[in-house]
């Protein structure tokens, strides 16, 4: 860092239950789809990647699916082999010995799927029969790829929810074990958990429909299972109150929302992250309306509240120096800046995100974005 720190709210430390964070500039959850086809591991590429942006206050990781039936897009990486957690011990193993820390982000697409990647090539689950809008991302997983048009869902039985609870619950045991230091529950952008939320999806007529309390049920269920396997303090959970995959949405979110982030509170979890309708370019009213379902979603949470959605890092800054946010997860930025905390320290310069690089491909556009100290050649790890 420099003597002078640009922005110097967002380098204060932060307490999250028993884990201390130096700063509040945290790395956002980036799908990269460049994990090994077929077994969907991660490889020392990864762990390269990862490594280059140890000295993020806290590491989100790529969306990891839970189970085969959570999988939506081409090389993406799992969490539910042990083959997979062997290969995720690379990648903490060379976050950690970078000084740095990392939750798994634990996710199931629901209905933003495709049979390609079900088990047996059944159709995907969702809370209900739904078929999200758009196409899914298959890769070399189907002829007529890389991507197929999204097919209907079907709705999960009462059994199957059950099921669906213990692959979060197994996953998060076995993110323990490849040595994550938390995880972090996705239950935003339109995947499976929100299209139980979504009044505009779900349209159940039992205990998991109908009523706000019965569409959040399945949200806290999720979350009673994680924490018989994790300390509460070492469990995120990220919401989306507007914008997500396959176009799904909530009739008022300004009710949906806040009352989840009720729902989450006094359980002394790490944190509540947040994603504004600006991720998903929103119109001017839309993100208005999403900020202010942001702040009733911070009334209600009692504990370490995370924003995400294409900040600024003066922005970032007045948000938290205003009591907006505790910290602040930033995307793109990281993606292109492996040494982002250090540039913001110092106001820049940044580097500009390629975006043709950014899902598939090699280490070109993702371990090859140029440091500070060495300008022309990319961070390596230490």
């Amino acid at each position: 860092m420099t003597d002078t720190t640009a922005h110097s709210a967002l380098f204060e430390p932060l307490q999250i239950g028993d884990l201390t964070v130096p700063n509040r500039v945290w790395m956002a959850p980036l799908t990269r789809s460049r994990s090994t086809a077929g077994d969907n591991l991660q490889t020392p590429l990864h762990a390269l990647y990862y490594a280059q942006r140890a000295s993020a206050g806290l590491i989100v990781s790529e969306a990891t699916q839970i189970s085969q039936q959570g999988q939506g897009y081409a090389w993406t990486p799992g969490i539910f082999t042990d083959e997979q957690v062997e290969s995720w011990k690379l990648v903490t193993d060379a976050v950690h010995d970078a000084g740095g820390r990392i939750f798994c982000q634990l996710w199931h697409v629901g209905a933003v799927s495709h049979p390609v990647f079900q088990p047996d090539g059944k159709a995907p689950v969702s809370s209900s029969a739904w078929t999200p809008k758009g196409e899914a991302f298959v890769g070399d997983r189907h002829p007529d790829g890389p991507t197929v048009p999204h097919e209907e869902a079907r709705a999960l039985t009462r059994e199957e929810i059950d099921a669906v609870v213990e692959d979060y619950r197994h996953a998060a045991r076995q993110a323990a074990r490849a040595g994550f230091d938390g995880v972090e529950l996705h239950a935003a952008n339109g995947y499976l958990i929100d299209q139980f939320m979504r009044s505009n999806v779900n349209s159940r007529d039992d205990e998991f429909g109908g009523s706000l309390e019965n569409r959040l049920r399945f949200l806290g269920m999720v979350i009673d299972a994680l924490q018989e396997e994790l300390p509460a303090n070492r469990i995120g959970v990220r919401l989306t109150p507007i914008g997500g995959a396959g176009g799904s949405s909530d009739e008022k979110p300004e009710e949906t929302y806040p009352a989840a982030a009720k729902l989450l509170a006094g359980r002394g979890l790490a944190y509540l992250h947040v994603v504004r309708a600006t991720d998903h370019g929103g119109a001017d009213g839309e993100r208005s309306h999403g900020d202010d379902i942001l702040q009733a979603m911070r009334d209600n949470f009692d504990g370490v509240f995370v924003a995400n959605g294409n900040l600024s890092p003066e922005q970032a800054a007045r948000w938290i120096e205003e009591g907006r946010a505790d910290a602040v997860a930033f995307g793109r930025q990281f993606l292109a800046n492996p040494d982002l905390p250090e540039r913001i320290a110092q106001d820049g310069p940044y580097n500009e995100p390629d975006q043709d690089t950014f899902y598939g491909g090699d280490a070109h556009g993702y371990v090859d974005y140029p440091s500070l100290k060495r300008p022309g050649d990319p961070l390596r790890a230490a």
